[in-house]
Order: C-alpha cells, then sequence, then structure tokens
C-alpha cells in the first residue's frame, strides 16, 4: 500500500475539511524540505494557501484513479521522463502563459505547455583525483574508448537519468551509433551497474574504478555530509562536451492537472515559481541551476564555473526514452 506524508493543513482538507477558497493542492514527488519554503514565500506573497501530498511513487496513478473528482491543482517531480510519463497518462492539460514562457527557455518546457521546468541538473563525468589526469576525459563519447576498460562505475542502465542520457545520445548520434557506445560503455564497466550517484563516488574513493556519472547535486550533498565528504573529496567534476554540444541537462518540473479545481490560482504558483525570488530559493536549497536565466547561483556552483550546456530540447530527448530502454537491455547493460 503507497504510504502518504500529508503536510500540514491538507490532513484536514483531505478530510473533508471546509478551507480557504484561496488555495493550491499539489501532489509532489520532491520532498518536503525542498519546496516548502517556496509554497510558504507564495502565501505570504499572496495570501493564497498551498496545501501538498508527497509521496515516493504512485501520484500519477492516484490523480487517473480520481479522475474529475481530483483536489489536486499541480503535480511536481524530476526528471523528463516523468513528466512526459504523466503527460502520457492524460492526467494534465496545457498552459500558454507568458510570464511562463518568457521565464523558462523553451528546451526545458513542453511545446505543447504541458509541463515546465522548475531547475535544471548536469549530468557530469566524476573522475579520480589520484588516478585521471585532468584532459584525459572530456566528452561522454570518450566512456566507450577501451582505455577506460574495467574503470567506470554507473547505476543501473534503466535509472531514469541514465535512461535521458541514453536518449540524448540517440537523438545526436542516431540509434545505431548510440547502441555501440552504449555498449562500449557496458564492455568499461569495473562492476555491474548499482547503487545510486553517491555511491558511484563512493566506489572512485575505494578505488573499485576511476570514473562515473553523476548529477551535479550529489557533488554538493556529499560535501555537506561528514561520512560522505571523503567521498567528494577524491574525485573533481567534468562537464563534458564543451567543445560540442555541450552538457546534458534534465529537470525538475511541473505540471497543471487535467481537472485543476483552482485552476487560476494554480497557474499564480507556476507564474511565482519560475520567478527570480523561487528560482534563487530553488537553487540555494538544492543546489540545482535555476532554469531561468539571469538568476544568481549559489556560490559553490559559481565556484565550479560556467559551463556551455546541450540546448536540445527535452521534449526530443524524452521521443527516445523507449529505444534507449531497448538498447540499454539489448546490450546486457545491467547483466553481471
Amino acid at each position: 500500500m503507497m504510504k502518504y506524508v500529508v503536510a500540514g493543513v491538507l490532513a484536514a482538507w483531505l478530510l473533508g475539511s471546509n478551507l480557504a477558497a484561496a488555495e493550491v493542492n499539489v501532489y509532489s514527488y520532491r520532498q518536503p524540505f525542498l519546496i516548502n519554503p517556496l509554497f510558504d514565500a507564495f502565501t505570504k506573497e499572496t495570501g493564497i494557501q498551498v496545501n501538498t501530498v508527497y509521496a515516493q511513487q504512485g501520484l500519477v496513478e492516484r490523480l487517473k484513479s480520481e479522475g474529475a473528482n481530483s483536489p489536486a491543482d499541480l503535480i511536481f517531480t524530476v526528471d523528463i521522463g516523468r513528466l512526459t510519463d504523466a503527460v502520457k497518462a492524460e492526467v494534465t492539460q496545457a498552459v500558454n502563459n507568458a510570464t511562463l514562457n518568457a521565464n523558462i527557455p523553451s528546451p526545458y518546457r513542453a511545446a505543447n505547455g504541458h509541463w515546465y521546468g522548475l531547475t535544471t541538473r548536469a549530468r557530469i563525468i566524476v573522475a579520480s583525483k589520484e588516478r585521471v589526469q585532468p584532459g584525459e576525459i572530456s566528452t561522454y563519447e570518450e566512456l566507450a574508448d577501451p582505455k577506460w576498460k574495467g574503470r567506470i562505475c554507473t547505476r543501473s542502465g534503466k535509472h531514469p537519468y541514465m535512461v535521458a542520457l541514453t536518449a540524448s545520445m540517440i537523438a545526436h548520434h542516431g540509434e545505431a551509433k548510440a547502441k555501440e557506445w552504449l555498449s562500449g560503455l557496458k564492455a568499461n564497466l569495473a562492476r555491474k551497474p548499482q547503487g545510486n550517484d553517491r555511491a558511484q563516488a563512493k566506489a572512485i574513493k575505494e578505488g573499485q574504478c576511476d570514473i562515473a556519472l553523476m548529477n551535479h547535486y550529489y557533488m554538493a550533498q556529499m560535501m555537506r555530509d561528514q561520512e560522505q565528504s571523503a567521498w567528494a573529496e577524491a574525485i573533481y567534476l567534468i562537464f563534458p562536451n564543451q567543445n560540442g554540444r555541450g552538457t546534458h541537462l534534465n529537470v525538475s518540473g511541473m505540471a497543471l492537472t487535467k481537472g485543476a479545481p483552482n485552476k487560476a490560482d494554480a497557474i499564480k504558483l507556476m507564474e511565482f515559481l519560475s520567478g527570480d525570488l523561487a528560482q534563487r530559493m530553488y537553487a540555494e536549497d538544492n543546489t540545482e541551476y535555476p532554469v531561468k536565466t539571469g538568476v544568481p547561483w549559489p556560490d559553490l556552483l559559481a565556484s565550479w564555473g560556467r559551463f556551455k550546456a546541450d540546448t536540445l530540447a527535452l521534449d526530443q530527448v524524452a521521443q527516445y526514452r523507449a529505444e534507449a530502454v531497448k538498447l540499454t537491455d539489448e546490450v546486457g547493460y545491467d547483466a553481471p
């Protein structure tokens, strides 16, 4: 049975109590500590209450089950795959809004208005400070070079972050070349794909491998953790493909639900979250990059330097997710 964490006044909402008319109801896969400060700031500015249900899984299914009777106005999640899955499930509706379109660059929002990105996360390469010299690797394509045989660690090839990267390789190079790349990466693995992104840094620290793939913000999280800080100290960051298409980015994002009962106020919240204040807060709290151009980066991100990002629309990347999963199976990526 799916377990939910119910925040604040939402307990009363779910029991059918009468709440203030000015409210927005959110279903969120993002953890409370990440987004509650943003909602509090929105309420302070507008007087509109935000009620939130948090869950690790099952929210799209819940929206489908509730249908037209769903109290939810917005759904929050991470990864282009999860956003497009919600759209495919027909639980979202389009928003054509001038403020959102101005604040959120086109690669990081759906062309049809069914989802909007809030932050971006870079899929970077991390390398051992002791065993990999700066400049030895600079592109995703080089991960398939036989020189790295037995030296690379990754998480499962079917994890959404890996699927998105493989899908971007298909989008840029075609399916045949992407399969060749994925097969080469598989041949270079030091161990069976396993663990989360931070587990790959731990493996580098322990000498199991020399190179790994990671979302950038995990580096920041490890640096703040007493136990994991040693893992972070053992590696350095590489933003791939700076002389070519740029580093692959993914997003956290939001979508307006199909039957949003508080549509107007929900769109106000969407606009607020795309604005300077919320974008800065989001970036500082989770060390993700603000999606809005011109918003200052947190000091740590700024210290890593500016980088060229892949501007291929994530809508286009998402089109190749099924093919990416198929290639993962065909090359036996997750096999021992």
